[in-house]
């Protein structure tokens, strides 16, 4: 089922939680990007690999979900560089038009400008390895307390 008529199935609510965006924001986004489209193929030329909408799906999954590249074109079956060319061409065109923008350096700057500062603790957390001789034995066999034969050597790669 494509992308079309998915859409079409969806209810108002759902856009904020699939896209991050309400239903009249995306609609706006994809007026846009379709003119834009137009007046940049009007001459003709190689029919497009993705469509604008799904475009702009593209995007927005990309910004809401933190998906790599790699797997957003794995889904949609195209290489990483297209993708990448897909989202630089929606989010140069939304800016151009005028209606959604991104807030300038001065504004971030200006001492007015209330600024929210979140900390993450994304530490890494030793995972438990096994040995190759223990590799060989079964499971039910192994014990955890290995800490006095601790050689990198004959770790597992």
């Amino acid at each position: 089922m494509g992308n079309i008529t998915r859409i079409s199935k969806l209810k108002d609510d759902e856009y904020q939680t699939l896209f991050g965006v309400k239903k009249p924001t995306f609609e706006a986004m994809l007026t846009i990007l379709e003119e834009a489209f137009k007046q940049l193929h009007k001459q003709g030329g190689r029919p497009a690999r993705l469509s604008v909408l799904d475009k702009l799906i593209v995007t927005l999954s990309y910004y809401r979900e933190y998906r790599t590249m790699h797997h957003i074109g794995f889904d949609y079956e195209v290489s990483k560089s297209r993708i990448c060319d897909a989202i630089r061409w929606v989010e140069d065109t939304l800016l151009k038009s005028g209606k959604f923008s991104l807030p300038s350096k001065r504004e971030l700057l200006n001492p007015n400008t209330e600024i929210e500062i979140v900390i993450v603790d994304a530490t890494e957390q030793e995972t438990e390895r096994i040995l190759l001789w223990q590799a060989e034995m079964p499971y039910y066999q192994r014990t955890i307390d290995y800490q006095w034969y601790d050689r990198s050597d004959y770790l597992c790669s």
